[in-house]
């Protein structure tokens, strides 16, 4: 079978609303705007805007935000063959505060949690070079024992692993299940991003990077991008010298709000056209600079990161 299908995005679909006032905390914001969201739907946003092939796999509740997101998704020219529509459950929302900081935010779970072992046929892992998910998307189930399921089934017919371990405690209350199943699903090789943020909440703070390399390749993990927020990345590969990348320099932060689905948007890019770890972490840390600049998606502009991709 060709792998025809660049990545697959399996996990949360919802609706953002991110507040109009700068640095305001939710209890004083007032005034909201709507955009898609979900850091799996992030990722294929952006990358379906950079060129790539991509699959959905995600459920939304069947009313207007689904609608809007099933129209958004379509608009990009992502794949939702594998999309579900639950009759019980209402589309996830989170409220979200404008920050160039770690954004506060509140969660309406919905009908994201209602992922189902038929919406990934062995036809369609068979096509798929990388399948990605987050930790989010495993918090809940029936969610998590079939992206789990589905990931080693995909791994197993050649697709890299891919996750965003963007672990909160008011999501997943459960730490030592939360860790339990990313142990589980990075002993297939798993390309893995995780910022200070998530250590701190995961893991504990005051834990080195060292350590935390460590950790995650002893679970099985091929590859990790650490995020930095203005100083950069560093990469971690088995065997081999860590990396680490400045930041691009921005000059105006406007949001923060998905500005690691874009780094990870931008280095699964890379990656997938064979280019070196060095290339890999510029081209991530230049869509990181694109979002940081831009409230709710990333502009269609997107293609800048190319003069990177040339070289």
């Amino acid at each position: 079978m060709t792998k025809d299908i660049d990545i697959l995005c399996a996990g949360e679909t919802l609706i953002d609303f991110i507040g109009t006032q700068t640095e305001a905390p939710l209890s004083e914001t007032k005034d909201y705007h709507r955009y898609l969201g979900g850091s799996p739907t992030n990722v294929a946003m952006n990358m379906a805007r950079l060129g790539a092939s991509v699959e959905m796999v995600a459920t939304v509740g069947d009313d207007g935000f689904g609608q809007y997101i099933v129209g958004r998704l379509e608009e990009a020219g992502v794949g939702q063959r594998h999309l579900k529509t639950c009759k019980h459950l209402p589309s996830t929302t989170i409220f979200i505060n404008q920050t160039e900081h770690t954004p506060e935010f509140i969660a309406y779970r919905g009908a994201d949690a209602e992922i189902t072992e038929d919406q990934f046929p062995d036809k369609l892992l068979e096509r798929v070079k990388i399948f990605h998910t987050t930790c989010f998307a495993l918090s809940r189930q029936p969610a998590r024992d079939t992206i789990v399921k589905k990931a080693k089934k995909a791994s197993e017919l050649g697709a890299l692993l891919s996750i965003d371990v963007n672990f909160s405690e008011k999501i997943w209350p459960d730490k030592k299940g939360a860790q339990d199943t990313l142990a589980e699903y990075c002993k297939y090789g798993a390309l893995v991003k995780i910022s200070q943020d998530d250590v701190d909440r995961l893991l504990g703070p005051g834990i080195s990077h060292e350590a935390v390399f460590s950790y995650l390749h002893g679970l099985g993990a091929s590859k990790i991008c650490f995020t930095l927020g203005k100083d950069g990345a560093k990469l971690s590969q088995m065997g081999a010298t860590v990396l680490e990348v400045s930041a691009f320099e921005v000059e105006k932060i406007m949001d923060a709000t998905g500005a690691g689905d874009a780094f990870w948007s931008g280095f699964l890019f890379a990656y997938l056209k064979d280019k070196s770890p060095q290339k890999c972490l510029e081209s991530a840390l230049k869509m990181a600079a694109i979002k940081l600049q831009n409230v709710g998606r990333i502009p269609d502009y997107a293609h800048v990161i190319a003069d990177i991709m040339n070289q």
